[in-house]
């Protein structure tokens, strides 16, 4: 098992139509990773586009993979990686979309459940295991009554996309951060009130 490597998967739905949706914050948020690398994604045969690189010399290596399949259906892709990669889901970080936390907000947790995430139900049932770290990007709550259904699968509002850079910023250096020192002291620094 590489001890100093991890895998880092940012949720959402493939293809342009869903590219800016709130479902797709977790891979809004790997590419900025990415551009912290300067890594490109390039398609690998576990039907994922991955991108890899350390973020300083010397440091964690992360390999950062956006699933090829719909949400729903995230865990195949990332099962496969975590065995082409000798990973257990102890070197797992998923970044993903979060009703529960008011936009503008990110935490981390390690383990847990799914939470009624589709993304994150699949990768627990393929990995077996959901004793993995998540970068939870939180989106809010749809206004009224509208379905949340709905709701993840549209584009920010104005107001929020205008506040979206920053938000995406903080989940890349919370993930990093996390590969680099482990989870309780990127939770101690990015749980603290600010």
């Amino acid at each position: 098992m590489a001890d100093d490597t991890w895998l880092v998967v940012g949720l959402g739905n493939p293809g342009p139509g869903y590219a800016a949706h709130r479902h797709n914050v977790g891979q809004m948020a790997l590419d900025r990773i990415a551009a912290h690398l300067g890594a490109g994604f390039k398609t690998h045969k576990a039907g994922a586009l991955v991108a890899e690189g350390r973020p300083v010399p010397g440091g964690p290596k992360l390999v950062l993979a956006k699933p090829g399949s719909f949400m729903n259906l995230s865990g195949g892709p990332v099962a496969q990686l975590a065995r082409f990669y000798s990973l257990d889901a102890s070197r797992l970080v998923v970044l993903h979309d979060e009703l529960d936390l008011p936009f503008d907000t990110v935490r981390l947790k390690q383990g847990g459940g799914h939470g009624g995430h589709n993304g994150l139900r699949d990768i627990i049932a393929r990995m077996g295991s959901n004793d993995f770290a998540r970068v939870r990007i939180g989106i809010g709550r749809p206004p009224g009554r509208q379905d949340p259904a709905d709701f993840v699968l549209k584009p920010f509002s104005g107001a929020e996309r205008e506040s979206l850079p920053v938000l995406l910023e903080d989940a890349a250096d919370a993930t990093e951060q996390l590969a680099a020192q482990g989870i309780v002291a990127a939770q101690q620094r990015w749980h603290a009130p600010r």
